[in-house]
């Protein structure tokens, strides 16, 4: 499916994700909670980014999808599917960077698979900064939380040995100060 000019962005991504990942534990409702995070931090990003925001706020998991698993690591094969069905390369960078995935990457010893996704905006920016805000403020059950909360119950679910224990000591400061940032601008916006 290539995705033109007048396409509902926003619709087709939520259908998409819903499709890859209701099937998946409670990867639709972080999915969602996620998703809804993002519209509610559409003010700190400019208005043509919005719906590619909630758009990536809502594919940001669908390379959890068992059908989609190619490298085993989430952010690029959930990037390299939407990448082959046409989506917008805003987007698959941003499904392909989420929430530090460089850090994760590089403790895999994966980073080469994140190189067509080097553009600096699926990494730094309002847009970036918004996306990880989403993910970051959102439990696993999908219900908000705040950020050291989330990354908390990541480090305990993964485990202290794990490549997101290993590199957490340059990902989280990254997160919270994405974090912080889309909080700023969503209160300058007001």
């Amino acid at each position: 499916m290539a995705l033109g000019e007048g396409t509902d962005l926003v619709g087709e991504a939520c259908r998409l994700a819903e499709r890859l990942l209701a099937p998946v534990g409670d990867r639709w409702g972080h999915t969602r909670g996620v998703a809804a995070r993002a519209a509610a931090a559409v003010a700190a990003v400019a208005d043509a980014d919005r719906p590619v925001l909630v758009a990536a706020a809502y594919l940001h998991d669908v390379g959890y999808a068992p059908d989609l698993s190619w490298s085993t690591f989430h952010p690029v094969d959930g990037a390299r599917f939407l990448a082959q069905r046409g989506w917008p390369e805003l987007v698959v960078g941003l499904v392909a960077q989420h929430s530090g995935a460089r850090f994760v990457a590089a403790a895999r010893g994966l980073s080469d698979l994140l190189e067509p996704f080097a553009d600096d905006r699926f990494t730094t920016g309002p847009l970036a900064d918004a996306l990880t805000f989403a993910d970051q403020t959102t439990a696993p059950d999908g219900s908000p939380v705040d950020a050291g909360t989330r990354l908390a119950d990541m480090l305990r679910r993964h485990g202290p040995d794990s490549p997101n224990a290993r590199c957490h000591h340059v990902r989280g400061p990254a997160l919270l100060a994405a974090v912080a940032a889309t909080e700023r601008r969503i209160s300058a916006a007001a």
